[in-house]
Protein backbone atom coordinates (compact mmCIF):
# COMPACT_ATOMS: atom_id res chain seq x y z
CA UNK A 1 0.00 0.00 0.00
CA UNK A 2 1.57 3.22 -0.79
CA UNK A 3 1.86 5.98 2.04
CA UNK A 4 3.72 9.51 2.57
CA UNK A 5 6.87 9.29 4.52
CA UNK A 6 7.32 12.64 5.70
CA UNK A 7 10.45 14.04 7.85
CA UNK A 8 9.41 17.46 9.68
CA UNK A 9 11.00 19.93 10.50
CA UNK A 10 11.75 22.04 7.18
CA UNK A 11 10.09 25.11 6.74
CA UNK A 12 8.95 25.81 3.09
CA UNK A 13 10.77 28.16 0.80
CA UNK A 14 9.80 28.73 -3.16
CA UNK A 15 7.43 28.99 -5.66
CA UNK A 16 3.74 26.22 -5.93
CA UNK A 17 1.89 26.52 -9.32
CA UNK A 18 -2.17 25.82 -8.20
CA UNK A 19 -4.05 23.54 -10.17
CA UNK A 20 -7.79 23.70 -11.51
CA UNK A 21 -10.41 23.39 -9.24
CA UNK A 22 -11.45 20.24 -8.13
CA UNK A 23 -14.84 21.30 -7.28
CA UNK A 24 -15.97 23.28 -10.62
CA UNK A 25 -14.16 20.57 -12.52
CA UNK A 26 -16.40 17.29 -11.21
CA UNK A 27 -19.71 19.48 -12.56
CA UNK A 28 -17.82 20.78 -15.59
CA UNK A 29 -17.42 17.03 -16.80
CA UNK A 30 -20.87 15.99 -16.57
CA UNK A 31 -22.00 19.00 -18.18
CA UNK A 32 -19.92 17.86 -20.80
CA UNK A 33 -22.16 15.00 -21.47
CA UNK A 34 -24.73 17.91 -22.14
CA UNK A 35 -23.09 19.50 -24.96
CA UNK A 36 -23.97 18.80 -29.02
CA UNK A 37 -20.76 19.27 -30.12
CA UNK A 38 -17.19 18.23 -29.20
CA UNK A 39 -16.08 21.09 -25.49
CA UNK A 40 -12.65 20.98 -24.80
CA UNK A 41 -11.78 21.73 -21.44
CA UNK A 42 -8.67 23.37 -20.09
CA UNK A 43 -6.66 23.86 -16.77
CA UNK A 44 -8.31 19.66 -15.70
CA UNK A 45 -6.58 19.17 -12.24
CA UNK A 46 -4.83 15.92 -12.46
CA UNK A 47 -6.78 13.92 -9.76
CA UNK A 48 -8.17 10.69 -9.49
CA UNK A 49 -11.73 11.99 -9.21
CA UNK A 50 -11.75 13.67 -12.62
CA UNK A 51 -9.82 10.64 -13.89
CA UNK A 52 -12.95 8.43 -12.74
CA UNK A 53 -15.50 11.20 -14.23
CA UNK A 54 -13.74 10.71 -17.60
CA UNK A 55 -14.15 6.69 -17.69
CA UNK A 56 -18.02 7.21 -16.27
CA UNK A 57 -18.41 9.07 -19.61
CA UNK A 58 -16.76 7.35 -21.97
CA UNK A 59 -18.50 4.63 -20.45
CA UNK A 60 -21.99 6.46 -21.16
CA UNK A 61 -20.57 6.42 -24.77
CA UNK A 62 -19.04 10.06 -25.62
CA UNK A 63 -15.19 9.96 -26.72
CA UNK A 64 -12.60 11.30 -24.33
CA UNK A 65 -9.06 12.50 -25.59
CA UNK A 66 -6.73 13.77 -23.35
CA UNK A 67 -4.82 16.64 -25.38
CA UNK A 68 -1.93 16.71 -22.70
CA UNK A 69 -2.54 15.98 -18.79
CA UNK A 70 -4.11 19.70 -18.35
CA UNK A 71 -6.38 19.44 -21.66
CA UNK A 72 -9.19 17.51 -22.38
CA UNK A 73 -11.67 17.12 -25.64
CA UNK A 74 -15.08 15.39 -24.55
CA UNK A 75 -17.54 14.57 -27.44
CA UNK A 76 -20.88 13.54 -26.07
CA UNK A 77 -23.05 13.40 -29.78
CA UNK A 78 -23.41 9.72 -29.28
CA UNK A 79 -23.84 9.24 -25.56
CA UNK A 80 -26.64 7.05 -23.94
CA UNK A 81 -27.69 7.16 -20.19
CA UNK A 82 -27.43 3.09 -20.90
CA UNK A 83 -24.23 1.15 -19.48
CA UNK A 84 -22.57 3.89 -16.80
CA UNK A 85 -19.51 2.83 -14.90
CA UNK A 86 -21.75 2.14 -11.23
CA UNK A 87 -18.51 1.13 -9.61
CA UNK A 88 -17.01 4.01 -10.58
CA UNK A 89 -19.61 6.31 -9.39
CA UNK A 90 -19.76 5.20 -6.01
CA UNK A 91 -16.38 6.00 -5.39
CA UNK A 92 -17.00 10.06 -5.70
CA UNK A 93 -19.11 12.66 -4.31
CA UNK A 94 -19.73 13.97 -7.71
CA UNK A 95 -21.77 11.30 -9.05
CA UNK A 96 -24.64 13.05 -8.24
CA UNK A 97 -23.88 15.93 -10.82
CA UNK A 98 -24.67 13.10 -13.42
CA UNK A 99 -28.38 13.31 -12.21
CA UNK A 100 -29.09 16.72 -13.80
CA UNK A 101 -26.76 16.16 -16.70
CA UNK A 102 -28.48 13.11 -17.72
CA UNK A 103 -32.42 14.52 -16.90
CA UNK A 104 -31.22 17.69 -19.41
CA UNK A 105 -29.74 15.46 -21.88
CA UNK A 106 -31.89 12.04 -22.11
CA UNK A 107 -34.66 12.73 -19.69
CA UNK A 108 -34.05 10.21 -17.87
CA UNK A 109 -30.42 9.17 -15.00
CA UNK A 110 -29.36 6.31 -13.39
CA UNK A 111 -26.33 7.43 -10.55
CA UNK A 112 -25.21 5.75 -7.59
CA UNK A 113 -25.79 7.40 -4.41
CA UNK A 114 -22.66 9.85 -3.76
CA UNK A 115 -19.91 8.50 -2.22
CA UNK A 116 -16.09 10.11 -1.94
CA UNK A 117 -14.96 11.08 2.04
CA UNK A 118 -17.47 10.05 4.53
CA UNK A 119 -17.53 13.23 7.35
CA UNK A 120 -21.13 13.27 7.66
CA UNK A 121 -24.43 12.35 6.05
CA UNK A 122 -25.02 13.71 2.73
CA UNK A 123 -28.13 14.58 2.36
CA UNK A 124 -29.79 14.97 -1.19
CA UNK A 125 -33.42 15.94 -0.29
CA UNK A 126 -32.77 19.92 -1.29
CA UNK A 127 -31.49 17.89 -5.07
CA UNK A 128 -34.69 15.92 -5.07
CA UNK A 129 -36.89 18.94 -4.15
CA UNK A 130 -35.32 20.79 -7.15
CA UNK A 131 -35.72 17.53 -9.90
CA UNK A 132 -39.02 17.22 -8.59
CA UNK A 133 -39.94 21.02 -9.50
CA UNK A 134 -38.35 20.78 -12.55
CA UNK A 135 -41.29 17.89 -13.31
CA UNK A 136 -39.06 14.49 -12.89
CA UNK A 137 -40.08 11.49 -10.50
CA UNK A 138 -37.04 10.79 -8.56
CA UNK A 139 -36.63 7.25 -6.57
CA UNK A 140 -33.82 7.21 -4.26
CA UNK A 141 -32.40 3.76 -3.08
CA UNK A 142 -28.89 2.83 -3.30
CA UNK A 143 -29.29 4.39 -6.23
CA UNK A 144 -30.80 7.83 -7.64
CA UNK A 145 -33.15 6.63 -9.99
CA UNK A 146 -35.11 9.87 -12.51
CA UNK A 147 -37.15 10.46 -15.20
CA UNK A 148 -38.82 13.92 -16.71
CA UNK A 149 -42.66 12.77 -16.28
CA UNK A 150 -43.20 14.86 -19.80
CA UNK A 151 -40.31 13.60 -21.41
CA UNK A 152 -38.45 17.30 -20.98
CA UNK A 153 -37.74 19.20 -17.88
CA UNK A 154 -39.98 22.13 -17.38
CA UNK A 155 -38.79 25.21 -15.71
CA UNK A 156 -39.86 26.68 -12.18
CA UNK A 157 -39.32 28.11 -9.46
CA UNK A 158 -37.17 26.42 -6.88
CA UNK A 159 -36.27 27.96 -3.12
CA UNK A 160 -33.82 25.60 -1.24
CA UNK A 161 -34.47 25.55 2.60
CA UNK A 162 -30.68 25.27 3.09
CA UNK A 163 -27.77 26.55 1.10
CA UNK A 164 -26.59 23.87 -0.93
CA UNK A 165 -23.61 24.15 -3.37
CA UNK A 166 -24.45 20.53 -4.73
CA UNK A 167 -28.39 21.21 -5.08
CA UNK A 168 -27.50 24.57 -6.97
CA UNK A 169 -25.13 22.74 -9.07
CA UNK A 170 -27.26 19.88 -9.69
CA UNK A 171 -30.32 22.27 -10.68
CA UNK A 172 -28.60 24.38 -13.11
CA UNK A 173 -27.62 21.46 -15.02
CA UNK A 174 -31.17 20.26 -15.22
CA UNK A 175 -32.73 23.71 -15.59
CA UNK A 176 -30.47 24.44 -18.57
CA UNK A 177 -31.94 22.14 -21.42
CA UNK A 178 -35.67 22.47 -19.65
CA UNK A 179 -38.23 24.06 -21.10
CA UNK A 180 -38.62 27.88 -19.78
CA UNK A 181 -37.44 29.96 -17.02
CA UNK A 182 -35.81 28.39 -13.75
CA UNK A 183 -35.12 30.65 -10.69
CA UNK A 184 -33.28 29.24 -7.97
CA UNK A 185 -33.30 30.97 -4.07
CA UNK A 186 -31.00 30.46 -1.88
CA UNK A 187 -28.50 29.54 -3.96
CA UNK A 188 -24.94 29.00 -3.16
CA UNK A 189 -22.19 31.52 -3.94
CA UNK A 190 -19.43 29.22 -4.28
CA UNK A 191 -16.83 30.26 -6.68
CA UNK A 192 -17.24 26.97 -8.90
CA UNK A 193 -20.59 27.54 -8.98
CA UNK A 194 -19.80 30.49 -11.23
CA UNK A 195 -17.78 28.41 -12.95
CA UNK A 196 -20.29 26.09 -13.92
CA UNK A 197 -22.34 28.55 -15.20
CA UNK A 198 -19.71 30.45 -16.84
CA UNK A 199 -19.05 26.63 -18.88
CA UNK A 200 -22.38 26.33 -19.89
CA UNK A 201 -22.82 29.76 -21.23
CA UNK A 202 -19.37 29.40 -23.54
CA UNK A 203 -21.48 26.68 -24.65
CA UNK A 204 -24.58 28.30 -25.25
CA UNK A 205 -26.42 28.40 -22.50
CA UNK A 206 -27.98 31.20 -21.00
CA UNK A 207 -27.57 31.17 -17.07
CA UNK A 208 -27.53 34.29 -14.71
CA UNK A 209 -27.19 35.70 -11.55
CA UNK A 210 -24.51 32.79 -10.45
CA UNK A 211 -22.27 33.99 -7.26
CA UNK A 212 -25.63 35.70 -6.14
CA UNK A 213 -28.29 33.94 -3.86
CA UNK A 214 -31.01 33.68 -7.01
CA UNK A 215 -29.94 32.64 -9.96
CA UNK A 216 -31.87 32.49 -12.95
CA UNK A 217 -31.76 29.88 -15.99
CA UNK A 218 -33.36 30.54 -19.56
CA UNK A 219 -33.75 26.74 -20.93
CA UNK A 220 -32.59 26.06 -24.39
CA UNK A 221 -32.58 24.01 -27.09
CA UNK A 222 -29.11 22.96 -27.36
CA UNK A 223 -25.51 23.61 -26.54
CA UNK A 224 -23.00 23.58 -29.01
CA UNK A 225 -19.18 22.59 -28.42
CA UNK A 226 -15.98 25.12 -27.39
CA UNK A 227 -13.11 25.82 -25.48
CA UNK A 228 -13.33 26.54 -21.48
CA UNK A 229 -10.89 26.90 -18.71
CA UNK A 230 -11.62 25.66 -15.76
CA UNK A 231 -10.41 28.42 -12.29
CA UNK A 232 -7.58 27.84 -10.08
CA UNK A 233 -8.13 25.47 -7.02
CA UNK A 234 -8.81 27.96 -3.99
CA UNK A 235 -8.80 25.08 -1.64
CA UNK A 236 -5.54 23.75 -3.24
CA UNK A 237 -3.95 27.50 -3.09
CA UNK A 238 -5.71 27.72 0.95
CA UNK A 239 -3.79 24.31 1.79
CA UNK A 240 -0.33 25.65 0.84
CA UNK A 241 -1.01 28.76 2.77
CA UNK A 242 -1.77 26.83 5.71
CA UNK A 243 0.98 24.78 4.79
CA UNK A 244 3.29 27.63 5.13
CA UNK A 245 1.89 29.47 7.78
CA UNK A 246 2.25 26.11 10.22
CA UNK A 247 5.87 24.99 9.05
CA UNK A 248 7.52 28.71 8.56
CA UNK A 249 8.91 30.12 5.50
CA UNK A 250 8.49 32.01 2.55
CA UNK A 251 6.06 30.73 -0.42
CA UNK A 252 5.10 32.29 -3.64
CA UNK A 253 1.64 30.81 -4.41
CA UNK A 254 0.67 31.27 -8.10
CA UNK A 255 -2.23 31.01 -10.52
CA UNK A 256 -4.75 31.96 -8.11
CA UNK A 257 -7.47 34.59 -7.96
CA UNK A 258 -6.99 36.69 -4.56
CA UNK A 259 -10.11 37.50 -4.02
CA UNK A 260 -11.25 33.79 -3.45
CA UNK A 261 -9.09 33.43 -0.90
CA UNK A 262 -9.90 36.66 1.22
CA UNK A 263 -11.46 35.12 3.98
CA UNK A 264 -8.08 32.60 4.56
CA UNK A 265 -6.40 35.49 4.06
CA UNK A 266 -7.48 37.94 6.40
CA UNK A 267 -7.56 34.57 9.25
CA UNK A 268 -3.98 33.90 8.59
CA UNK A 269 -3.01 37.74 8.96
CA UNK A 270 -4.81 37.27 12.38
CA UNK A 271 -2.58 34.70 13.30
CA UNK A 272 0.51 36.70 12.40
CA UNK A 273 1.03 35.60 8.63
CA UNK A 274 1.70 37.83 6.33
CA UNK A 275 -0.12 37.46 3.21
CA UNK A 276 0.99 39.86 0.25
CA UNK A 277 -1.91 39.95 -2.63
CA UNK A 278 -0.56 40.06 -6.63
CA UNK A 279 -3.25 40.18 -9.70
CA UNK A 280 -2.83 36.66 -9.59
CA UNK A 281 -0.61 35.13 -7.27
CA UNK A 282 -0.40 35.78 -3.32
CA UNK A 283 2.95 35.70 -1.37
CA UNK A 284 2.78 33.92 1.93
CA UNK A 285 5.53 34.22 4.60
CA UNK A 286 5.27 33.10 8.12
CA UNK A 287 8.25 33.35 10.51
CA UNK A 288 7.80 32.81 14.62
CA UNK A 289 4.94 31.33 16.69
CA UNK A 290 1.65 32.11 15.49
CA UNK A 291 -0.97 33.71 17.31
CA UNK A 292 -4.31 32.22 18.32
CA UNK A 293 -7.74 32.94 16.34
CA UNK A 294 -11.31 31.62 16.13
CA UNK A 295 -12.48 30.21 13.12
CA UNK A 296 -16.51 29.85 12.12
CA UNK A 297 -16.60 27.75 8.69
CA UNK A 298 -19.71 29.12 7.04
CA UNK A 299 -21.04 28.61 2.78
CA UNK A 300 -19.12 31.37 0.50
CA UNK A 301 -18.30 33.75 1.40
CA UNK A 302 -17.33 32.58 4.78
CA UNK A 303 -14.48 30.20 5.56
CA UNK A 304 -14.81 27.46 3.28
CA UNK A 305 -15.34 24.28 5.61
CA UNK A 306 -12.87 22.43 2.70
CA UNK A 307 -10.01 24.29 4.64
CA UNK A 308 -11.10 23.27 8.42
CA UNK A 309 -9.07 20.62 9.02
CA UNK A 310 -5.90 22.53 7.49
CA UNK A 311 -6.97 25.51 9.55
CA UNK A 312 -7.29 23.76 12.87
CA UNK A 313 -3.55 21.96 12.16
CA UNK A 314 -2.12 25.63 12.35
CA UNK A 315 -4.01 26.49 14.78
CA UNK A 316 -2.59 23.27 16.81
CA UNK A 317 0.99 24.69 17.05
CA UNK A 318 -0.30 28.47 17.45
CA UNK A 319 0.42 30.05 20.84
CA UNK A 320 -3.23 30.33 23.26
CA UNK A 321 -6.52 28.54 23.05
CA UNK A 322 -8.47 28.87 19.85
CA UNK A 323 -11.77 27.67 18.74
CA UNK A 324 -13.01 26.08 15.52
CA UNK A 325 -16.97 25.91 14.76
CA UNK A 326 -18.15 23.65 11.77
CA UNK A 327 -21.09 25.25 10.64
CA UNK A 328 -21.42 23.34 7.61
CA UNK A 329 -20.97 19.60 8.68
CA UNK A 330 -21.95 17.19 11.27
CA UNK A 331 -18.87 15.36 11.72
CA UNK A 332 -16.10 17.15 10.30
CA UNK A 333 -13.57 16.36 13.45
CA UNK A 334 -12.43 12.74 12.34
CA UNK A 335 -9.04 14.13 11.72
CA UNK A 336 -8.43 15.13 15.45
CA UNK A 337 -8.13 11.78 16.86
CA UNK A 338 -5.63 11.15 14.46
CA UNK A 339 -3.83 14.63 15.45
CA UNK A 340 -3.75 13.58 19.01
CA UNK A 341 -1.38 10.63 17.99
CA UNK A 342 1.06 13.45 17.53
CA UNK A 343 0.33 15.67 20.61
CA UNK A 344 -2.04 18.17 19.21
CA UNK A 345 -4.41 19.22 22.31
CA UNK A 346 -8.31 19.23 20.93
CA UNK A 347 -11.64 19.15 22.85
CA UNK A 348 -14.55 18.41 20.78
CA UNK A 349 -18.18 18.99 21.71
CA UNK A 350 -20.83 18.52 18.68
CA UNK A 351 -19.66 21.17 15.96
CA UNK A 352 -17.17 22.73 18.38
CA UNK A 353 -13.68 22.29 18.81
CA UNK A 354 -10.98 23.67 21.54
CA UNK A 355 -7.67 23.77 20.52
CA UNK A 356 -4.64 24.45 22.73
CA UNK A 357 -1.41 25.19 21.09
CA UNK A 358 1.38 23.06 21.70
CA UNK A 359 4.98 23.86 21.17
CA UNK A 360 5.26 20.78 18.98
CA UNK A 361 4.07 18.09 16.97
CA UNK A 362 5.83 15.02 16.97
CA UNK A 363 5.91 12.31 14.34
CA UNK A 364 3.37 9.15 14.43
CA UNK A 365 1.79 6.87 11.84
CA UNK A 366 -1.59 8.05 10.66
CA UNK A 367 -4.64 7.74 8.57
CA UNK A 368 -6.29 10.13 6.61
CA UNK A 369 -9.85 9.49 6.93
CA UNK A 370 -11.00 11.69 4.30
CA UNK A 371 -9.69 14.20 1.70
CA UNK A 372 -9.06 17.40 3.54
CA UNK A 373 -8.17 16.05 6.50
CA UNK A 374 -5.59 13.76 4.72
CA UNK A 375 -3.90 17.00 3.98
CA UNK A 376 -3.95 18.39 6.97
CA UNK A 377 -2.29 14.88 8.63
CA UNK A 378 0.14 16.24 5.79
CA UNK A 379 0.92 19.24 7.29
CA UNK A 380 1.17 18.40 10.73
CA UNK A 381 3.98 16.26 9.22
CA UNK A 382 5.71 18.56 7.67
CA UNK A 383 5.76 20.65 11.29
CA UNK A 384 6.03 18.13 13.02
CA UNK A 385 9.68 16.58 15.02
CA UNK A 386 10.51 13.04 13.37
CA UNK A 387 9.32 10.81 10.52
CA UNK A 388 5.10 10.80 10.24
CA UNK A 389 4.33 7.97 8.05
CA UNK A 390 0.11 8.77 6.22
CA UNK A 391 -2.03 6.20 5.36
CA UNK A 392 -5.25 5.86 3.02
CA UNK A 393 -3.27 8.58 1.10
CA UNK A 394 -6.02 7.51 -2.09
CA UNK A 395 -8.71 9.92 -0.03
CA UNK A 396 -5.57 13.04 -0.49
CA UNK A 397 -4.94 12.20 -3.94
CA UNK A 398 -8.72 12.74 -5.07
CA UNK A 399 -8.41 16.15 -4.33
CA UNK A 400 -4.37 16.93 -5.21
CA UNK A 401 -2.60 17.06 -7.87
CA UNK A 402 1.03 16.13 -7.64
CA UNK A 403 0.81 17.26 -3.84
CA UNK A 404 4.42 15.10 -3.28
CA UNK A 405 6.20 16.98 -6.11
CA UNK A 406 5.02 20.70 -5.25
CA UNK A 407 5.86 20.57 -1.48
CA UNK A 408 9.13 18.75 -2.35
CA UNK A 409 10.22 21.36 -4.67
CA UNK A 410 9.45 23.93 -1.71
CA UNK A 411 11.73 22.20 0.52
CA UNK A 412 9.39 19.46 2.02
CA UNK A 413 11.29 16.11 3.02
CA UNK A 414 8.29 13.83 1.69
CA UNK A 415 8.15 11.06 -0.24
CA UNK A 416 6.10 7.94 -1.70
CA UNK A 417 6.57 4.79 0.32
CA UNK A 418 4.96 1.66 -1.05
CA UNK A 419 4.69 -0.81 2.29
CA UNK A 420 2.21 -3.83 2.57
CA UNK A 421 -0.50 -4.35 4.50
CA UNK A 422 -0.28 -4.60 8.47
CA UNK A 423 -1.55 -8.29 7.98
CA UNK A 424 0.80 -8.75 5.43
CA UNK A 425 3.66 -7.96 7.02
CA UNK A 426 2.83 -10.13 9.65
CA UNK A 427 2.07 -13.10 7.39
CA UNK A 428 5.17 -12.73 5.78
CA UNK A 429 6.87 -12.85 9.31
CA UNK A 430 5.46 -16.00 10.00
CA UNK A 431 6.55 -17.71 6.87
Amino acid sequence: MEKYRIAGGNRLHGEVEISGAKNAAVAIIPAALMVDGICRIENLPQISDTVTLLHILESLGAGVKMINPSTVEIDSRHATWKGADYDRMRKIRASYYLVGAMLSRFGVARTTMPGGCNFGVRPIDQHVKGMNALGATVDVTDYIDAKAIHGRLRGAEIYLDKVSVGATMNIILAATLAEGRTIIENAAREPHIVDLANFLNSMGADVRGAGTDTVKINGVDRLHGGTYAIIPDQIEAGTYMAATAACGGEVLITNVIPKHLDCISAKLREMGVTVEEYPESVLVRSSGRLRRANVKTLPYPGFPTDMQPQMGVALAVADGTSVITEGVWDNRYKYVNQLRKMGAQFQVDGRVAVVEGVERLHGATVEACDLRAGAALVIAGLCADGVTTVEDIEYIERGYQDLVGKLQALGADIRIVDEPEHSERLNANAG
